[in-house]
């Protein structure tokens, strides 16, 4: 398949920080949210009604350790259950049901100070012990029991001890400054102490899964529908929300609808209030119809490819370095995308505290790319892909399945590439098969497109390398003591301010080694909301939260 290369539309580069507010205010008019900020309020807040939000797929399982990560599942997570902290879209940490922190100087013990009053939907009060019982579970998990640690949290953790019925202390091993953002990851999510101790076949029916949030399991319908109802005693939002109370909403509908089309339809015709995931290409005619679309970005990695720096031809720094500079990330961001994409400036979000901008090295230069393969010793063939020693140029990708447009990205991606002597090919899979045969490390696997959303930069460490059972990216280990260094640093850093220059050197050290190709800067999570739709709010890792909307009438 050929992808249409669109006439190149010049874009505002740099320049645009200094437009962003009028470019808001513009998007803002014609009825799209690129931002995290909350939606278009009209009027007072109305009690009541039912909204009806339509999503690509539910998961495999309910497990809470298990999909609270998911980006499907932690829309239904994000209403069910809190978090001790809030965090929002530029990454700024609030007290949620911990109310009060404090740490040591070396940033190796915290103590929380949780609300009073807050219980779970069982009544069970949301207590210290409980939530030791909740940390312990996210950095250990439960082997035997199928129940899976939480990604990124912090390796370092030692143990969490209830001091009294409302105050936690908190030990690592290592300084962990990241410790309290982490708390505001989605995976973070405050369970019933009851539900975590149940077999894991139990926790994975959505109905025996307690916490302590806004709503409240009424149905479920495996890989059909979820449907949530208010809680009339919930009381303890946080601040940053800035409502009280119970939701406005009396239920939430969360329905499978695989094709987009049809989900996009429905909100059109008014049989439902929001379509998850619509097509980029239909915001700007969305937006002129009256509907809200929201386009917020994580705090987290940018979209792009971690390379498998074992396998050929990747084990060679020159052919990973022409990969870096072959891609035009301009036209991606042209063809494929609207104005509410940002080009990427490092391998992570240019919102997330502590990232800067490493632009320079993502410049688009067709010549120097041909320069590094010839030096690598790669020689163009009749047939105009590059060979070596009998072995052709290529390599396959794998379209992210998470991400709709991220197939159209891979086809022009190879039609870069094939202009610059490399045979690309496009294999693409399922959800479940994608995770099935798709991973870091895999010797079969040359490139795996990523983006993920984390919310303190402390946790870039955790998957660079192996060190402290790292996700080992780029399949190193720790091999690269450059990498390893600058990781560490990252890591055991006890102030933002001891960390922020690590972070800047490594930053500039993995787009130079072309460990990580960075793509665009993502808006993963998309939204088509009815115009009736009102008073959503957005948190750092993108999710509408529904605890603040009401429906206009």
């Amino acid at each position: 398949m050929t992808i249409p290369r669109s006439p190149r539309r010049p874009r505002a580069g740099r320049a645009a920080t200094a437009t962003a507010g009028l470019l808001a205010t513009l998007m803002v008019a014609a009825g799209c949210t690129a931002g995290g900020a909350q939606s278009q309020a009209g009027g007072e807040p109305q009690e009541g009604g039912d909204l009806v939000f339509l999503i690509d797929s539910l998961g495999p399982t309910w497990i809470p350790n298990n999909s609270s990560i998911s980006s499907f599942q932690g829309h239904i997570w994000g209403h069910l259950a809190d978090k001790l902290v809030y965090v929002d879209e530029n990454g700024t940490v609030s007290p949620w049901v911990a109310e009060s922190w404090d740490q040591n100087e070396d940033a190796t013990q915290f103590t929380l100070k949780l609300k009073d009053g807050v219980t779970f939907s069982d009544g069970s009060p949301v207590d210290a012990a409980a939530v030791v019982a909740n940390l312990d579970i996210w950095a250990r998990g439960d082997v035997e029991r199928g129940i899976n640690p939480i990604g990124l949290f912090p390796k370092t953790y030692v143990g969490a001890e209830a001091l009294d019925d409302l105050t936690v202390q908190v030990d690592f091993d290592a300084p962990t400054l990241g410790f309290i953002p982490t708390l505001g990851y989605h995976g973070s999510i405050l369970i019933s102490p009851e539900t975590l101790a149940a077999p894991a076949e139990e926790q994975a029916d959505l109905a025996n899964d307690i916490g302590s949030g806004p709503f409240v399991v009424e149905s479920w319908t495996e890989g059909d529908e979820v449907v949530l109802k208010k809680r009339e005693d919930y009381d303890w939002a946080p601040e940053a929300l800035d409502h009280d109370g119970p939701a406005y909403l009396d239920t939430l509908t969360y329905k499978v609808v695989a094709e987009p089309s049809v989900r996009t339809a429905a909100v059109q015709s008014g049989q439902a209030q929001v379509a998850y995931n619509p097509s980029p290409q239909e915001l700007e005619f969305y937006g002129e119809q009256g509907f809200t679309v929201a386009a917020p970005r994580y705090l987290g990695f940018v979209n792009g490819y971690a390379i498998n720096t074992q396998v050929a031809p990747f084990d060679d720094v020159r052919v990973r370095q022409a990969l870096q500079v072959g891609i035009d990330r301009d036209e991606i961001l042209s063809t494929v995308y609207t104005d509410d994409w940002l080009p990427a400036e490092s391998f992570i979000q240019s919102n997330v505290p502590g990232a800067t901008d490493h632009s320079d090295a993502l410049v688009h230069d067709a010549d120097a790319a041909a320069a590094l393969l010839d030096e690598a010793g790669w020689v163009e063939g009749s047939d105009g892909v590059r060979t070596k020693d009998g072995q052709r140029l290529s390599f396959t990708l794998h379209p992210n399945p998470y991400l709709a447009t991220s197939q159209a990205v891979d086809e022009l991606v190879a039609q870069q590439l094939a202009e610059l002597g490399f045979d690309v090919d496009i294999q693409a899979y399922d959800v479940i098969t994608f995770g099935e045969r798709v991973s870091f490390a895999n010797p079969s696997i040359p490139t795996y497109e990523v983006t993920r959303s984390f919310i303190d930069a402390g946790t870039v460490a955790g998957v660079l390398t192996d060190a402290d059972n790292g996700e080992n990216w780029f399949n190193l280990g720790q091999s690269d003591p450059t990498l390893t260094d600058l990781a560490q640093g990252v890591a055991t850093a006890t102030t933002t301010e001891e960390r922020d220059p690590v972070l800047d050197e490594l930053q500039g050290y993995v787009l130079d080694q072309a460990y990580f190709v960075p793509l665009t800067q993502i808006a993963q999570r998309l939204y088509l909301q009815s115009p009736d739709v009102q008073g959503v709010t957005y948190n750092g890792v993108a999710y509408a939260n529904y605890y603040t909307a009401w429906l206009a009438e």
